[in-house]
């Protein structure tokens, strides 16, 4: 049996949820802003309250490994860690886009052929986004863009692909193919993460607990700004 607490603070959403085998067995979520400081400790005592008073045994800590906000990840990194030396158990990193997808594609589930483009903003016309089939198999990479009109263009022209996070709400005017098409309230919450949680520790895919640090949208900015200057 695999009793995983997984924490997802990427964003201004902060939430945990605590899941047996794959079942959740506790969850809360804050969409009041950028509260993890104050709101991610109560939320994991809370949960490890729900484990010890069914007697239940933490196997491992999963957190979102970014791209998101510098303070978010660090703050839910922290405590990942804290937990796992604490308890001696391993750290589970997911990467945040890859929640996104998993959820958009559970919403959409009946658009087999259709593209996921999930997008996490940062500034102006900025976004780090990376695209996925409705498997889930990575098409694209995670990637710094620019949104322009063209930018999305080649995948466009041969089908319909889905945009959603928060970075997709402002690319509605600028990417006006008729084939794109725009999901919204996607956020990578700590409940989707856990058939992703699942899938890593059946395959034993852990983290290296004292160097793991996660991918931060401030480093995003300074490969959009490298971009620039080398004309990509």
């Amino acid at each position: 049996m695999s009793c995983i607490l997984n924490i997802e603070t990427s964003t201004s959403v902060c939430s945990v949820a605590l899941s047996a085998n794959g079942e959740v067995l506790f969850e809360k979520a804050s969409f009041e802003g950028p509260s993890h400081a104050a709101l991610l400790g109560v939320f994991v005592e809370e949960a490890l309250s729900v484990l010890k008073e069914g007697g239940g045994k933490l196997d491992a800590v999963a957190v979102s490994s970014g791209p998101g906000s510098y303070t978010g990840l660090r703050i839910g990194v922290s405590v990942a860690k804290g937990l796992c030396f604490g308890f001696g158990i391993p750290l589970i990193g997911i990467h945040t886009l890859d929640i996104m997808a998993a959820t958009a594609i559970k919403q959409n589930r009946t658009a087999t052929d259709c593209l996921y483009c999930a997008m996490l903003d940062a500034r102006r016309m900025e976004v780090y986004a990376a695209i996925y089939d409705a498997s889930l198999k990575l098409v694209r990479e995670t990637t710094a863009d620019i949104v322009e009109a063209e930018t999305y263009a080649s995948y466009l022209e041969k089908g319909k692909v889905c945009f959603f996070g928060n970075g997709a709400e402002k690319c509605k005017p600028v990417i006006t193919s008729p084939n794109a098409l725009f999901m919204e309230d996607i956020h990578p919450w700590a409940v989707n993460m856990i058939p992703l949680v699942e899938e890593a520790f059946a395959a034993g895919k852990f983290e290296d607990t004292a160097y793991f640090e996660p991918f931060y949208l401030k480093e995003f900015q300074a490969t959009v700004a490298k971009n620039k200057v080398l004309g990509n």
